[in-house]
């Protein structure tokens, strides 16, 4: 047996996707990791008063479902970004739940980089992050590049 991974490049069309739903502790464990206090996500006066007219999350937790996506799923384990463009459409409650989706859009064969589509979805079907990414994936077996 070979200590040596074989690299499974992934296929342009190839999807994957998880859910899950967003607590009221998220905001407060978001907030603990990046120091983001704004009133749009704890002043209900001030969120009421806002476009929202609710409480929303912050940001980071809409697109952190498709950190977990890319380094769970597709291209899995090992994976990191190196670009984003995300374009945040409509806003994420607590207690909404929320589904990331990743599409392979080019794997190169040479380097293990892969382009993706990335969408967040509310349970509603609305679309509240839509972009493209690029990731890199690590062979974790032996810790260099796949």
């Amino acid at each position: 047996m070979s200590n040596t991974s074989i690299r499974r490049t992934p296929i342009v069309g190839q999807t994957a996707e998880l859910s899950r739903t967003v607590g009221d502790n998220d905001i407060a464990l978001f907030t603990d990791i990046s120091g983001d206090r704004n009133p749009l996500h704890y002043d209900e006066t001030a969120a009421k008063a806002s476009k929202f007219g609710e409480i929303v999350v912050q940001g980071g937790i809409t697109s952190a479902i498709l950190n977990a996506v890319v380094a769970e799923e597709l291209p899995g384990p090992g994976t990191v970004f190196l670009n984003v463009n995300w374009s945040f459409k409509a806003p994420v409650r607590p207690g909404d739940t929320i589904t990331g989706r990743v599409e392979v859009t080019a794997a190169r064969k040479d380097k293990p980089i892969t382009e993706l589509t990335t969408t967040v979805t509310r349970g509603d079907g609305t679309v509240v992050l839509d972009g493209t990414a690029v990731c890199y994936t690590m062979d974790l077996d032996n810790g260099a590049a796949q």
